[in-house]
């Protein structure tokens, strides 16, 4: 929510400090994110000088240029080069004297600095009005009048319009605060709490000061509108009126000036005072074209399913049944609350207009809006809940607003359907409770003062407790602890007492064991040199395809277009991440995270499942002065996935290379491994992302991805129990092994056939070589082995291991059909 210091100070009854104000809404829950200078004129016109030009005669060295003297109230003139056409002897001029900076309408600022040119030296320059941001005419000089006095200050004599802005992070429930006058309350409401000295004689409260008038009075009747509800569900009510003989034309300065500040576009005069309403008020408006409303019947119904509808944006759109229409006799005219119509608008030949303020439903909007991808400023608030009691109020203000810039006469009284006022909500909150959720013994006054101060009704107040009526402008409060709310924001999120001791209780957490190993498993990670990355569970629809997203789960009022789906695996979130850090030049990438994936079956029953993803590119180690840098590959991942597996006291039994999986249409290389506890369960696929599936992320490295059936792996933790045994006494024998073998040989075919020896000794097994050449034979490659043995009970002989080896030598030679080289 952008607020402007400027505007927001008018509505308060002091004067406040920009930084001080800033403060305050921090400390009141309107955190203040971003706080900048806005200029009208880029630079402020600093340092610019009024000036006279005195003298002029063309350039000796140059047709185009003048050489001109400028009096500018120093004790000489300045000689000054020119090149504009309209310089003339006895104009006044803005002039940038040596030292001073442009900022020109386009392009970057531009210091002077005294220099020659074609020969003359040039001590400034006589500006154009885009050359200084005040326009975009460079046909010439800016001449000013000749009743400037020389000397005086560019920013003196135009007064460029500055401002403070306020970038204020609004959470969803805050509509109340969607307004300068909404923060203004709130800010209003702190003074009257921590600033009681500036209360006036006799005044409880410090109050706002609100914009609206009395004594609205219709010039005439002759443009009634009579306006019809079918649906009140949607609308509980509309208000309208009509507004005739105005004149379309820009806005004042002084409006234009406030709506720029705040990052709006000016229009023309109607439509500016109707962004101003609602950014002031909070309240949306909308102005049709009168002439343009069929038999003078306003309509609010639903129209039936399919109906074309042609929007402001000139394109065709076809309704839902449950869009809420502003229809007139014969069509519909609006998208109520959401988006306007391209026959029914405010164009420069609009003579009359019929302004509407109305109080829609916000689910109905926000379904709406959401249905048409139309995410609207006056979508947002409705959706998040306006002031139903402020809409006649508000447009009387909009009414005069216009009558007074644009010209015309009221035209029809007020026309105000609300066939069932709403009642207001009344909630009843504890003393106690108060103090339970807040921290704080507040006395029973100083609550009712805050209260009070936002617009809340004391309707009863007992021993016990207290209970208020909820003003309309705060839709969300309902609860107790929403009352609590309040309390601790004004008096101050800064003042929350902290007491001198925190007692702690000591409790068994469901799933203490499960997080612990999730810490231990990310902790190892990032011990390995791989960062932990977390992303978003909602993800595009886009990535999946038709026959994909059936099992999956799609979000009926998604975010945006592009968040609109619960992911069914991490990969294509993790996909993201590379993609932004090969972006940002951070080319290698040791990548982790711990995320849940989503799935149904269609009928009604929805699966959550965790998971752990492992993602590297690029190198595997930077150059250094003992070895070069070398690219990461399949077996670095496979290598990251068995250390994990390691880390949580389990070993896998079974790895497969190119097996079958779902992850086939993602992988060029793939990887599957399984624990021999779980009867061959996949507890982990890996491999090398298809360029193709990494091209559609804009990734042109190799990417190699592995996801880790985390669930089973945490069960088979559990289940896990770690043995602590004494460092051998005895000393460990190795022993090597060469032989030839098939090229197409599989490592895992070694290890299975030397799994079947079931030799107790034989702890481990590497292999450290891998060589290939034409001189062993065709389709041949040799495989260079490490064997390990050990007897915890004695010291091995050379009969025993030469024995050992024999057996796995035959075995080799028998299953696999290997040549052992000697």
């Amino acid at each position: 929510m952008t607020i402007s210091y400027k505007w927001l100070s008018e509505y308060l009854p002091v004067t406040l400090e920009s930084e001080k104000l800033s403060r305050i809404l921090t400390s009141i829950g309107l955190e203040v994110e971003n706080m900048q200078q806005f200029e009208e004129v880029k630079g402020g016109l600093k340092g610019l000088i009024i000036g006279e030009v005195l003298t002029t005669e063309k350039h000796p060295n140059a047709d185009k240029l003048t050489l001109t003297t400028v009096n500018i109230g120093a004790d000489t003139p300045l000689n000054i080069v020119c090149g504009a056409p309209n310089v003339a002897a006895g104009q006044k001029v803005v002039v940038a004297p040596v030292g001073a900076t442009i900022y020109p309408s386009t392009g970057e600022p531009i210091t002077m600095a005294q220099r020659k040119i074609r020969g003359s030296e040039s001590q400034g320059m006589i500006c154009a009005e885009d050359e200084i941001g005040m326009g975009t005419s460079h046909d010439g000089i800016l001449v000013l009048p000749n009743d400037v006095a020389i000397g005086t200050a560019a920013a003196e004599y135009f007064q460029p319009y500055s401002d403070i802005i306020y970038e204020i992070g609004l959470t969803p429930n805050r509509m109340d605060a969607m307004s300068h006058l909404g923060v203004a309350r709130d800010v209003c409401a702190w003074l009257s709490l921590h600033d009681k000295k500036n209360l006036p004689a006799g005044q409880e409260n410090i109050k706002a000061k609100l914009p609206f008038k009395n004594g609205f009075k219709a010039d005439n009747n002759s443009l009634p509108v009579s306006v019809t509800v079918e649906n009140l569900q949607a609308c509980p009510r509309y208000s309208g009126v009509s507004i005739s003989n105005v004149t379309i034309a820009e806005s004042p300065k002084w409006l234009q000036q406030k709506l720029k500040a705040i990052g709006l576009r000016p229009i023309n005069n109607i439509v500016d005072i109707t962004n101003f309403i609602q950014h002031e008020t909070g309240q949306p408006l909308h102005a049709f074209d009168l002439d343009k409303i069929a038999g003078r019947k306003v309509i609010v119904k639903n129209l039936a399913e399919g109906t074309p509808f042609i929007t402001l944006d000139e394109k065709e759109r076809k309704l839902n049944a449950d869009d809420l229409m502003i229809c007139d006799e014969k069509e519909g005219m609006c998208i109520a609350g959401v988006f306007g119509g391209l026959h029914s608008g405010v164009t420069d030949t609009t003579k009359a207009i019929f302004l509407e303020s109305a109080c829609f439903d916000g689910i109905t909007l926000r379904k709406t809006s959401f249905r048409h991808n139309l995410r609207t400023d006056a979508a947002s608030r409705f959706e998040k809940g306006t002031d139903i009691s402020a809409t006649v109020n508000v447009l009387k203000r909009a009414a005069w607003m216009i009558k007074e810039i644009c010209g015309g006469e009221i035209a029809s009284e007020i026309v105000d359907v609300y066939p069932n006022p709403k009642q207001k909500n009344e909630v009843a909150v504890k003393w106690h409770y108060i103090k339970k959720l807040s921290g704080k013994n507040y006395h029973p006054d100083t609550v009712k003062d805050i209260l009070t101060s936002l617009g809340f009704e004391t309707i009863k107040e007992g021993i016990d407790d207290l209970r208020v009526a909820v003003p309309f402008h705060k839709p969300d409060i309902s609860l107790p602890a929403d009352i609590v709310e309040e309390i601790v924001r004004i008096d101050g999120l800064d003042n929350i007492e902290i007491p001198d001791t925190i007692t702690i209780t000591p409790s068994i957490e469901e799933h203490y064991e499960k997080e612990v190993l999730k810490e231990k498993v990310a902790n190892y990670l990032a011990g390995q040199g791989f960062n932990e990355m977390m992303t978003n569970s909602i993800t595009n629809a886009a990535y999946y395809s038709e026959e994909e997203q059936k099992s999956m789960v799609t979000m009926k009022n998604s975010l945006s277009a592009e968040l609109n789906i619960l992911r069914g695996s991490l990969f294509e979130t993790a996909m993201e991440v590379v993609a932004h850090n090969l972006n940002h030049r951070n080319n290698n990438l040791r990548l982790f995270e711990f995320g849940k994936t989503y799935s149904t079956s269609g009928t009604g029953k929805y699966e959550e499942k965790e998971a752990l993803c492992i993602v590297i590119s690029g190198n595997d180690h930077e150059n250094s002065w003992k070895q070069k840098s070398s690219a990461a590959d399949i077996y670095t991942l496979k290598g990251a996935i068995e250390s994990t597996v390691k880390a949580l006291g389990l070993k896998i039994s079974q790895t497969e290379e190119n097996s079958h999986s779902k992850l086939d249409n993602y992988f060029e290389h793939k990887i599957t491994a399984a624990n021999g506890q779980t009867k061959n369960i996949t507890i982990a696929a890996a491999g090398q992302v298809k360029k193709t599936i990494a091209e559609k992320f804009g990734i042109k490295q190799s990417v190699f991805y592995a996801t880790l059936n985390w669930m089973e792996l945490i069960n088979l933790a559990k289940k896990q129990n770690t043995p602590v045994s004494e460092l051998p006494k005895y000393p460990a024998v190795q022993r090597d092994l060469a032989m030839i073998v098939a090229k197409d040989l599989k490592w895992e075919q070694v290890q299975q056939t030397l799994q079947k020896i079931k030799l107790a000794t034989l702890k481990e097994v590497n292999l450290f070589d891998i060589f290939e050449s034409e001189k062993l034979g065709a389709d041949k490659k040799s495989l260079a082995i490490n064997f390990t043995f050990l007897d915890e009970e004695k010291t091995l002989t050379d009969k025993e291991i030469d024995g050992w080896m024999k057996k796995i030598l035959t075995s080799l030679e028998t299953e696999l059909n290997a040549e052992i080289r000697k």
